[in-house]
């Protein structure tokens, strides 16, 4: 069992006040704001201790959301996104009010019904520097944003890459009754096949999906080109406005 300072003990677990709930250490949790109006803040229990007189009290590892974070949401945050930090602290177990999930990101896209209690995290974020871990991630559609689980996304049929429906002109209702969806890219490709039927074409989905997201990040020379199919995380608060200027043109 860990040490603590004189006149404290470590403890199992802590009955959130009013509920059945019991919290444990590694359980994530939510967190009374000082202010009613602001969402609770969520956290996962590093340690429960209490002292000689049986006060309460939980040592934390704070979760930011994104506009708590120096570079603020962005368009590809998800409202259930967190991140967790390296900030920790020490609260009374009385702010405690309720339990949550914080899944991976992977697994919480897996979700058939996300719950109001159901978040992810796909990054680290140290609050000091606003970095992140890890520091690349892969984007998609011809916006080069990463995946967004509140988004709805359609798969091209010819190179599997993924597109935002109103980056390719279309509504959220229109993109819903395709049977099947081509990229302009590829629908292009598909014409100029059948006018060279004649001729044998090599499959070249593949190259073709990292040639798109090779070309469209090596337009950026800077710090921020990153490996092929990904982008930095702390260059996207600044692709993500190069972006929307471009799309502007």
């Amino acid at each position: 069992m860990a040490k603590t300072k004189p006149g404290k003990k470590d403890v199992d677990s802590y009955t959130i006040k009013g509920t059945n709930k019991v919290v444990r250490p590694g359980d994530c949790v939510l967190m009374r704001p000082p202010d009613s109006d602001r969402p609770p803040y969520v956290a996962r229990v590093e340690k429960i201790e209490a002292d000689h007189r049986s006060n309460m009290k939980v040592r934390v590892r704070w979760y930011y959301r994104p506009e708590e974070s120096i570079g603020g949401r962005r368009q590809f945050h998800s409202s259930k996104e967190l991140f967790l930090s390296d900030h920790y602290d020490v609260q009374s177990a009385h702010t405690i009010e309720g339990k949550c999930i914080v899944h991976t990101f992977k697994n919480y896209t897996k979700l058939e019904n996300v719950g109001t209690d159901d978040y992810f995290c796909r990054f680290e974020y140290k609050a000091a520097t606003g970095s992140f871990t890890p520091d690349r991630v892969a984007v998609y559609c011809k916006c080069e944003m990463p995946y967004n689980p509140d988004d709805l996304m359609v798969q091209c049929e010819g190179c599997k890459d993924w597109f935002h429906p109103s980056c390719m002109g279309m509504t959220i209702e229109e993109a819903k009754k395709l049977d099947q969806f081509m990229c302009l890219d590829c629908s292009s490709d598909d014409d100029t096949k059948r006018s060279l039927n004649s001729f044998p074409v090599l499959p070249a989905a593949e190259t073709k999906v990292e040639a798109k997201r090779r070309k469209s990040v090596s337009n950026f020379q800077s710090p921020c080109v990153p490996a092929e199919g990904h982008v930095r995380v702390d260059c996207l608060f600044y692709l993500v406005w190069l972006n929307i200027d471009k799309l502007k043109l």
